[in-house]
């Protein structure tokens, strides 16, 4: 297994192979070209698709694979609770999660690295009839003035970019005095991160110029910005459509339901995304 990035290295990946590249070997423009094109050629959940890309099948495809495995996202995000706010969101993809803003009446701003998922993106809300404001950007250095935006909101984006605390900044920056942050990083004390050891299985996108994992504390750290700080660790075992043979009846048939029968108090330190819930 690759070994887990720190704040110190990163894991970068050259024909095939997985290194530990010190952070100060790398400039950070030349990792930020890295993580470009690599999410320029690759599509998150592009897997779980039955439909031809950039279709409307295509995308509710992935609206729906997302919101199954992530059944607590809506739960804990009140997509419907921001009507008339200004949202940025910072790693936007392709829109999955911008879409239910949009659709609650919240004014959406997207921003990504990559072209690809800009593209599919205002394919996205074209077909919904819908509209934002999507622009091909690095989170880490935001063209927006101070004080724009009442949310910013970054789903799975801190662990994948060059500098993680840049990015943060930024956003603290552009959110109003008494705005809100939502942010996802995984979490390294996990189910699912010792899960993957034990079955010798890898994660989605461990192949990823950068993939980081943080502990809670590393987390509220990197977070210190904002005024007022709340983590909850999410994100518990529910079957899975990718894995199959033993491992796929292993996991499915004994892991998940014995998971889920021990009391969720007990377990929820280990979840495998950990949820920021900040206040400027």
């Amino acid at each position: 297994m690759p070994k887990v990035a720190t704040h110190t290295e990163i894991t970068t990946q050259k024909n095939g192979k997985h290194n530990a590249v010190p952070l100060s070997s790398m400039s950070n423009a030349e990792l930020i070209r890295e993580i470009r094109e690599y999410w320029n050629s690759h599509i998150h959940d592009l897997a779980v698709a039955k439909h031809p890309v950039g279709t409307k099948g295509f995308f509710d495809d992935l609206d729906e694979y997302r919101f199954d495995k992530l059944r607590y996202l809506p739960k804990v995000v009140d997509f419907n609770g921001f009507r008339g706010q200004k949202i940025l969101e910072v790693g936007s993809g392709v829109g999955i999660d911008l879409i239910r803003f949009a659709h609650g009446g919240a004014i959406v701003t997207g921003v990504d690295l990559a072209e690809q998922s800009i593209n599919l993106a205002k394919k996205n809300f074209e077909l919904n009839g819908l509209k934002a404001d999507l622009q091909l950007m690095n989170a880490e250095s935001l063209d927006f003035d101070d004080n724009s935006f009442d949310v910013v909101y970054g789903h799975g984006v801190i662990q994948y970019t060059a500098d993680g605390e840049q990015l943060v900044r930024e956003c603290a920056r552009v959110v109003k005095p008494g705005g809100v942050g939502i942010f996802m990083v995984y979490n390294r004390i996990s189910w699912l991160n010792a899960m993957s050891k034990i079955m010798k299985v890898q994660l989605e996108h461990e192949d990823a110029p950068v993939l980081r994992r943080f502990s809670i504390g590393e987390f509220k750290k990197m977070l210190s910005p904002f005024s007022s700080i709340q983590i909850v660790p999410e994100r518990f075992p529910v079957h899975s459509r990718l894995h199959k043979g033993c491992k796929g009846f292993l996991y499915n048939g004994i892991f998940v339901p014995g998971f889920n029968l021990m009391p969720r108090p007990l377990v929820r330190p280990l979840g495998w995304h950990l949820m920021a819930f900040c206040k400027k």
